[in-house]
This record gives structure tokens, sequence and C-alpha cells, in this order.
């Protein structure tokens, strides 16, 4: 049998060195082109009970699969004694990811220790999490309970035999809408709704989705087919292009724009002329927002990610773990985020088929999405 390579630890990245002079914390630390870090994405975990084609394809994340064993894992302490040092320079809004999230053994404790940080200016942080919602129903009044202030749900079709396609482990779309549902009874809300569109695979449903979702609570977002990691088999052919999306909702759902709720929004806000709700557009692909791109990734075993389709990363674990102080973290924090200027998505656009070639590209299922 073929060897497969999936890269998806950076085992490259050194421990980032501490300057001379260190800095205390201002709450607002600006990358070379003036973006503010804002959002901080944490991977809990590497693992996930889906092998969506986009992200966690069976045929490389097989049952012989290594994943990172327990120790590699940054502890409950460790992520929040990182994500109060980002906090002190600007971070207002946290979302857990993975892999699945809900797979992390009591991660109900870390959402109670997360969400007793506040902001630089004293408020509750924006505490939010990405779930496949398999284990939402069991979870979500203990998530509430902690302190989670609002889901976002992964459903790529509402037809049990597409839906079942894109994940490849014979979930049902109805165990999906049960976990949604009882998240929106908890109070997890506003909940948002993210389908993946893959043209030739799950299109079809992007007006059914639409259908189902409008004049509901939840608020359905679709997302272009990315090239994140190496292992998907990326092809532009397969791109349905937000415009298109648009376009075909429109015509049977009127639908005008609406402006965005804040600066560096990832979708395009639309509402149902008649009142029914809103959707939304994530367009990294056709229509690249990287102007506006105010988030930093932490991975799984505590690398920092400047871009989600990052090559490489900055180990903050061995930071953490050598013996730095908070001093010392945070000037590092300051330095990385300064000198950051990456511009992924408007590259691919200029030049879709050099970029998307690389093969070193870090996976989904380790930085989150």
């Amino acid at each position: 049998m073929a060897e497969k390579i999936i890269i998806v630890s950076d085992g490259r990245a050194l421990a980032p060195a501490v300057p001379a002079i260190l800095e205390a914390p201002t709450g607002r630390v600006e990358d070379q082109l003036a973006r503010p870090l804002h959002d901080l994405r944490i991977s809990v975990t590497d693992r996930c009970n889906f092998r969506c084609v986009y992200c966690m394809p069976k045929a490389l994340f097989d049952k012989d699969y290594a994943y990172l064993p327990h120790g590699a894992l940054l502890s409950f302490e460790e992520i929040t004694r990182l994500a109060r040092l980002f906090i002190a320079h600007g971070v207002e809004k946290i979302r857990l990811t993975g892999g699945e999230p809900l797979l992390r053994k009591n991660i109900e404790r870390l959402v109670g220790m997360l969400a007793e940080l506040k902001t630089v200016h004293g408020r509750p942080l924006d505490l939010t999490l990405t779930t496949n919602a398999s284990l939402l129903a069991q979870k979500a009044q203990s998530l509430k309970d902690a302190g989670l202030r609002r889901v976002t749900v992964s459903l790529d079709s509402l037809d049990d035999a597409t839906f079942k396609r894109m994940n490849d482990v014979d979930f049902a779309v109805a165990d999906v809408l049960k976990g949604i549902d009882m998240a929106h009874q908890v109070g997890l809300g506003p909940i948002k709704i993210n389908m993946v569109v893959k043209g030739g695979m799950n299109d079809q449903e992007i007006v059914p989705m639409a259908r189902h979702f409008k004049g509901s609570p939840y608020i359905l977002r679709f997302i272009e087919y990315m090239d994140v990691g190496a292992s998907n088999g990326w092809n532009m052919a397969e791109v349905v292009p937000s415009a298109e999306v648009a376009r075909r909702i429109h015509a049977e759902l009127p639908l005008e724009p609406l402006g965005a709720n804040y600066t560096g929004e990832t979708a395009a806000r639309w509402r149902y002329l008649d009142g029914g709700g809103e959707i939304g557009l994530i367009s990294s692909v056709t229509q690249a927002f990287c102007k506006d791109c105010s988030r930093a990734r932490l991975s799984t075993e505590g690398k920092l990610y400047t871009c989600l389709f990052a090559s490489r990363g900055h180990d903050l674990r061995a930071l953490l773990r050598g013996g730095n102080n908070d001093a010392e973290i945070s000037s590092v924090l300051a330095g990385l985020w300064r000198g950051r200027a990456d511009r992924y998505s408007e590259l691919r656009t200029i030049n879709t088929s050099g970029l998307s070639g690389r093969a070193n590209k870090v996976e989904m299922s380790y930085i989150g999405g």
C-alpha cells in the first residue's frame, strides 16, 4: 500500500524568541496591514467522529490514523492562561473548535474557566463553539450552564443520503436537527448553521436549505469550498461562488444585502425581503476578506497560526512548559501579531493554481475552521 502523508501538525515550529525588552499590553495590537487582533479560535482536539470529504476524508484519516497523544494537547489551564494573555492584546471573541470540540473530555470545565475572563473593557467575552452537533443534544444544557453563549453548527444538507455522503459516517440529519433545537431551547443563540457547498455533491441543496431555515430563529450561512490543508483534493471547478448561491436563492426567495455587524465579519449578510430572516455568504475563494481579518488560531497542541491557510506555526506550548512568565509570553504574542502580513486568499484570487497546489498547508482538523 502506498505511503500516506498528511501534514497535520507543523513539526518544524520552534519556540518563538522572547524579546530582550518586554512590553506591557495596551489592549490593542495591529499587524503589518493595520489589522487589530480581535478573535481567537482555539482547537481543543484533533479528533472528530465525522469524516467530511472537505476536511477529514476517510481515505486518509482512516482507522489507523494516529491522533495526537493526550499529553501533547494543551491543558485547560494552559489554554486559559494563553486566552488571558490574548485578551490583554484586544481579543474579545473566543471560539472553541476542533476536530469536534465536544469530543474533548470535560469541555464544560474549560468553558467555565474561559467564561470567567473579561475583555480589556470589562465586558464578558463572546464565547462560542463550532460543532457537528452529534453530541449537542446531550451537552447543550451543561454548556449553557458553564457560560457558553452560542454555537455554530455544521450541516451540509437536509437530504439524508447527501448528508451521509458528506460526513461519510452514516450520521443522520435528524440527529443534527435535534441538537440544534436543544441548543435553542437552552438559550445558546443566535445559532448559526454552516453549509459548505461543494459543486456536484450538495449544491442542489442550496435552495431547500434556505427554504427550510427561512423564518426560523437560526442564521444559515453558505461557505465556499476552500483549499484548507492538502488532503481534501480541492479543485476550483468544485467551488460554487457565493454570487451563484445568492442568485439561486433570490430567484425563489427574494433577497437584499445587509450591512456587516462589525468590521472583519466573515459572512456577507443578506435578508429576505418578506422579513423571513437572514442568510450569510462566506466567500473566501471568490471574494477574499483578508483585508479585515482579525483572527488568530491556536492549535490543539499550542501552536499559534496567523492564517487559516498557514503552513507554519509558532510553538507557544514550548514557552508555557519552558518556564516563561506571562510578561515574556505576552511580549512574544504582540511581536508575532505585529509581524503578521498574511493574505493568502487575496493572493489565491490572483493566482489560484499556484497557491492551491502548496502541499504543506496545515489541516483544518488540526487548526480549526
